[in-house]
């Protein structure tokens, strides 16, 4: 049954439809499965307010403050651009709130209230201003008041419609996922639930929540890569031939032709890789060398 919801297309999950689907196709996400696992790529910590007063010039803060004014209205020369302004202030200063050719916030600000802005600010002495801000009521908490998620994304496709679309796709999987993990892995290595780690690296209440889930499907991912290469290693082992040389063809013909000594760790390898060719197990190797080990001169060029 999990398989089944899992596989579900990404267009019939909430939220999406034909044409979204299309652009998250682009993203590589074609199922629920794909949905949930589309992890963001960074976070903005929206949770706590700063003071007008001491906010600092370049960086991105949350405020809560109060509308003392309507917003004004400003043409520019060329009319291709309308400035609107407000001020708002809390207990410790004020800040002048600018956005660029929207003129439907004429509507949206009263004074009087009290409204969360999220951005960079720009201060110079007591003057503090902040552009485009994300902005919400104060009695709201949809993207402001807590740690946002930052998704890869492609064109046409917004952070809002993103994030509303993980919302649902998790509603969904409802913590139903099957574990993966041993329980005796999770305890020794003190990890969270697959159902934890998924939710709280889309959503974490607090940055100790990412980290713990990050640290869970790290350890799961490099967990599923050295398994794989065990198998990988064990078939070549069992089922693999390779090629047999003869062993009448003797290393030491070119060796001693080289204008160079070769070390006595050289001459261990080229020792160990001459008894491989001889027999019939296949070999994978990577010769290592620092620098100045003659790892690119004539020998590679004769046997690797």
């Amino acid at each position: 049954m999990e398989n089944e919801l899992l596989n579900k297309e990404i267009k019939y999950v909430k939220g999406v439809g034909p044409n979204r689907a299309i652009l998250l196709n682009k993203l590589g996400i074609y199922n629920l499965e794909d949905l949930i696992n589309y992890y963001p790529r960074t976070y903005e910590d929206r949770s706590k307010p700063t003071k007008i007063a001491e906010v600092n010039d370049g960086e991105e803060v949350l405020i809560e403050a109060i509308i003392t004014s309507k917003i004004s209205e400003i043409r520019t020369r060329n009319r291709k651009m309308v400035i609107y302004k407000l001020i708002a202030r809390d207990e410790t200063g004020s800040i002048t709130i600018t956005w660029f050719n929207q003129s439907y916030l004429k509507s949206v600000f009263k004074i009087g209230q009290t409204y969360k802005f999220f951005g960079k600010v720009k201060r110079i002495g007591n003057k503090v201003e902040m552009n485009s801000p994300i902005y919400e009521d104060i009695q709201k908490s949809n993207n402001t008041g807590k740690i946002i998620p930052i998704y890869p994304l492609t064109y046409n496709l917004s952070q809002n419609n993103i994030r509303k679309i993980i919302e649902n796709g998790l509603e969904l999987v409802k913590n139903s996922l099957e574990e993966t993990l041993p329980e005796y892995l999770l305890k020794e290595y003190n990890l969270v639930d697959i159902n934890t780690a998924i939710n709280n690296i889309h959503f974490p209440k607090q940055f100790k929540d990412f980290n713990i889930s990050r640290k869970r499907l790290v350890f799961e991912e490099l967990l599923s890569m050295q398994l794989a290469l065990l198998s990988l290693k064990s078939k070549y082992k069992k089922e693999d031939e390779g090629i047999k040389f003869n062993k009448d063809v003797h290393m030491s013909d070119v060796i001693n032709v080289l204008p160079f000594n070769l070390t006595k760790a050289q001459l261990k390898v080229l020792e160990e890789i001459d008894l491989d060719m001889e027999s019939k197990k296949a070999m994978n190797r990577l010769l290592q060398g620092d620098v100045g080990s003659r790892k690119n001169s004539s020998i590679n060029n004769y046997y690797i």
